[in-house]
């Protein structure tokens, strides 16, 4: 499918960017663009990889001009850039709405015209009855490549959604290494809380999927396993052979107990596809009537796909996850 195309990704200096520079590096792919605002993340990839194939564009996804001009040539676009931290995005929401908002609809805007073939946009579980002002501002980036999607002609636009990456920056795993490694109390939130054990490979795997399988207007889940907070605490323990204290400090503010990847009026017509769901578009028209008069009699025996009922993984699957991405003693 990539054989001697142009492939650019947004917010491309990135955990996600890095990851799909490992898996297409070596395949028969033309040129992979990097677009991305940080000279200083873009100057330390190209020192590292020196190849050819990667080509480096200075831009923001705000600004429609150097997001046109990056596109000029592309063939497929991978949509990564966002504002990601949530007390960010809740001491300055506006910013999160310019650019996982207005951003987005600068990137799909310029992909049409530029005639992209393929635009896969990635988003978060956190877009899923929001609570927060990154999960609100996620939830407007699908719904304006819902939108777009229904014009976009012969570019296809399709969506993705997940949770935390494991060992992501800024996530728990990392987190929780550090304090075993300087003798200090693991902290953690609640040990009931739940979150989907979500490899990087398995977020690469999960676009590549979309990018093959999707209809524009489509969104994409990949099933995955959980795991509570308080047993991946004890997993990393036992990895490092720790006897650090646990410390419980308390649920933060915007932090919800487990990661809803599809809501219960997705479910109701969502696709089981094995290992994924497809939520097809909801292409209805301007005609409101069909909002007010017409509804669903079995919708409250649905229950959304998140955290806390999926597949829980047991501790030594756990352990075996850890150290398959490199957390060993």
């Amino acid at each position: 499918m990539f054989r001697e195309k142009v492939l650019l990704i947004t917010g491309g200096t990135g955990s996600f960017g890095n990851a799909v520079l490992n898996k297409f590096l070596d395949t028969n792919i033309k040129e992979i663009r990097i677009f991305s605002r940080d000279e200083k993340k873009q100057h330390d990839m190209r020192t590292e990889l020196k190849n050819p194939k990667i080509k480096f564009y200075i831009g923001d996804v705000r600004d429609y001009n150097s997001i046109y001009t990056a596109l000029n040539g592309v063939d497929y676009v991978f949509h990564a850039a966002a504002l990601k931290q949530v007390p960010s995005c809740e001491f300055y929401p506006v910013e999160a709405v310019k650019t996982n908002v207005l951003g987005t609809e600068n990137v799909l805007n310029a992909a049409i015209n530029q005639n992209v073939s393929k635009v896969i946009c990635l988003s978060t579980d956190k877009a899923v009855y929001p609570i927060n002002a990154m999960g609100i501002s996620k939830a407007m980036m699908e719904k304006i490549m819902v939108a777009k999607s229904r014009t976009s002609g012969n570019t296809i636009i399709v969506g993705t959604r997940y949770g935390n990456v494991m060992a992501s920056r800024g996530s728990v795993i990392p987190l929780f290494r550090d304090q075993i490694a300087n003798q200090q109390d693991i902290t953690i939130t609640d040990p009931n809380m739940t979150r989907f054990m979500m490899t990087l490979d398995n977020a690469v795997e999960l676009v590549l999927y979309a990018f093959e399988m999707g209809n524009t207007g489509d969104i994409f889940v990949q099933k995955s396993p959980a795991s509570t907070i308080g047993e991946l605490a004890d997993a990393m323990k036992k990895i490092y052979n720790s006897k650090v204290d646990i410390n419980i400090i308390g649920t933060r503010h915007a932090e919800k107990l487990y990661e809803t990847l599809l809501a219960k009026e997705e479910m109701m017509h969502a696709q089981d596809l094995g290992d994924y769901y497809r939520v097809p578009a909801d292409n209805r028209d301007l005609n409101y009537n069909k909002y007010f008069s017409e509804g669903s009699l079995n919708i409250s025996d649905i229950e959304d796909y998140h955290s806390h009922n999926t597949k829980r993984l047991s501790e030594s699957e756990l352990i075996n996850l850890l150290k398959s991405i490199g957390y060993s003693n």
